[in-house]
């Protein structure tokens, strides 16, 4: 009975085994021993037929499956909990270009800690980009690494994103922080409501006029002033030059000169009033020396004053000086004097 009892045996550890049992063949001895089975499963046994040949050669392959190793599954990885004090910055209304700054106490266990290594200055995922970091103490000492992240991207919805966990190895231990829900959103719709002033685009902003009243008062003011002053300049200047015109000797004869011939007598004769009334008496050749000297702005003109008299007399005393007449530069001579006599005046 026993030896016919115990293909069934291993038949149903074998059913055991394909629906998720981790017994053996050595559970169905243990819980039905040879030397006391059941009478259901004798009378079982003793009704059924032999077993079939497919039957027995089905036995060895659930002996092996039955002695097959069972591994246990690996464990999970679980991310260390987060240790850190962390200022978090606003999880809500972000857009393109917001900078978001996040603070992390540099302290493990109540210890100061100095980060040996850093997060580095990356783009993290596509609309998050961390700036270099930074380490600094505050008002009351606590030193902070702050972390800074820039939106760089504008989604076409608002988008949940995340400020990514980070683990800070520092010479006191680790710092875990963990991630930090924020949103993002777009700058403007992509879809305008077409009501109102709720349109695709908007008119150019109308700009008032500024006053310019008052502006141009002062300007009109301003200008009336310059021009009074640039006449008043111009008429000073005008009756300067008539004045001398008329007061100065060699501005007389210099006027005189510009409407005379200068081979005519009548302009050597007036430069010869402007040398006498210049030096308050008549001038000739033999007294030139002493004009220069009273008159010491005529000293540079001394060369041309001489040729002058020499000229002079060969032109009014050819019979008796015995001089061939020659040309004379008068008219230079004259302007000469006069550009003399007026830096003297000025």
């Amino acid at each position: 009975m026993n030896g016919r009892a115990l293909p069934m045996r291993w038949l149903l550890s074998a059913l055991v085994l394909c629906l998720g049992g981790t017994g053996s063949l050595a559970a169905p001895d243990t819980a039905l021993p040879p030397d006391a089975p059941p009478a259901a499963d004798a009378a079982a046994s003793a009704r059924a037929p032999a077993p079939a040949a497919s039957e027995a050669a089905a036995a060895p392959t659930a002996r092996d499956a039955a002695s097959m190793p069972v591994h246990p599954a690996a464990p999970a990885i679980v991310p260390a909990a987060p240790n850190a004090t962390v200022e978090q910055p606003r999880s809500f209304g972000h857009v393109l270009g917001d900078v978001l700054t996040q603070r992390v106490l540099l302290s493990v266990g109540g210890r100061d800690a100095t980060p040996t290594t850093l997060p580095p200055a990356d783009r993290v995922g596509p609309f998050l980009e961390r700036r270099a970091p930074q380490v600094g103490p505050d008002r009351s000492g606590r030193r902070w690494l702050t972390l800074e992240y820039q939106v760089i991207n504008a989604p076409r919805a608002l988008t949940a994103l995340a400020l990514p966990a980070l683990s800070i190895a520092t010479d006191a231990g680790v710092l875990q922080v963990g991630e930090w829900p924020i949103s993002v959103g777009p700058l403007t719709p992509l879809a305008t409501f077409n009501q109102g002033e709720l349109q695709p685009l908007r008119p150019d902003r109308p700009v008032e006029p500024v006053p310019t009243a008052a502006i141009e008062r002062r300007l009109k003011a301003a200008l009336i002033a310059l021009a009074a002053v640039l006449g008043a300049w111009t008429a000073w200047w005008a009756s300067r030059n008539a004045r001398e015109a008329r007061r100065l000797p060699f501005a007389r004869a210099w006027r005189q000169l510009r409407g005379l011939e200068p081979d005519s007598a009548a302009a050597w004769l007036a430069v010869h009033h402007a040398l006498n009334a210049a030096a308050g008496r008549a001038v000739h050749a033999g007294t030139l020396t002493r004009l220069l000297a009273d008159a010491p702005y005529l000293q540079p003109l001394g060369p041309q004053l001489e040729n002058f008299f020499r000229h002079s007399a060969q032109r009014f005393f050819a019979a008796t000086s015995g001089l061939a007449p020659g040309g004379f530069a008068l008219r230079e001579l004259g302007l000469a004097l006069r550009e003399a006599e007026r830096r003297h005046h000025a």
